[in-house]
């Protein structure tokens, strides 16, 4: 008896070891390539297009203005999707991530166990979280950024295509969720895990916009760090 509950032991302390050792691997690689920078920040320049990045303390957005020679994102994310439906706000931000983290977890304070869970190990789906503002204002958690219009309209595909349709080919708005009176969800494609968060999703659409950003990010802080 005494041989088996051993054995027992030894098995538990060395699951546990392992479980411990992913763990420091995945953050510690988390660290590592999101000190690591890719692209370059694009000056104030004639033409360029003026544009934030946004984090709540868990969430990072793009955010962009509402109208432009390119895009009026009115017109494709409706201000009446949100309960204030004010038409003077002259900036959108845009996020996505997991849609039962988005619509249950606003803050660190609001996560449960069961909804990280779901998020890491693919067993959810995903949502866009879009906020108008007046206009952003610069400080540790919002950055301002330039976009040459060829690399915004990049940005706006990559935005574009996070996006779920339906049949007509409109966005699917997620009636009665909102965070206060400026923001609305939507459903969205690819699944949140592991490897791909919501930060993630704003890396990658920095990069794509040729904007200065992480190698590779799970967390708001690797991209922030690019603009220190």
């Amino acid at each position: 008896m005494a041989t088996a509950l051993q054995k027992i032991g030894k098995g538990i302390a060395y699951t546990g070891t392992g479980i411990l050792g992913a763990v420091a691997l995945y953050l510690g690689t988390s660290f590592i390539l999101s000190r690591i920078p890719v692209g370059t920040r694009t000056p104030p320049t004639e033409g360029a297009i003026e544009a934030f990045i946004l984090s709540n303390g868990v969430h990072t957005d793009i955010v962009l203005p509402v109208r432009t020679s390119q895009i009026d994102w009115s017109e494709f994310i409706p201000y009446t999707d949100t309960p204030a439906s004010d038409t003077t706000m002259r900036y959108v931000g845009f996020g996505w991530g997991d849609k039962g983290f988005y619509l249950d977890t606003p803050t660190w304070a609001d996560l449960k166990v069961s909804t990280a869970f779901e998020a890491m190990f693919w067993l959810s789906s995903s949502a866009m979280h879009t906020t108008f503002y007046h206009e952003p204002s610069e400080g540790p958690d919002c950055v301002r950024i330039y976009l040459k219009p060829a690399d915004y309209a990049r940005l706006i595909e990559f935005i574009k295509n996070s996006f779920r349709y339906d049949a007509q080919g409109r966005v699917q708005h997620i009636t009665g969720h909102s965070y206060g009176r400026y923001d609305a969800f939507y459903e969205a494609k690819r699944v949140y895990n592991l490897f791909y968060t919501c930060n993630t999703w704003a890396n990658d659409g920095l990069k794509v916009a040729n904007q200065k950003a992480a190698l590779w990010t799970l967390f708001d802080s690797g991209i922030f760090y690019q603009y220190r």
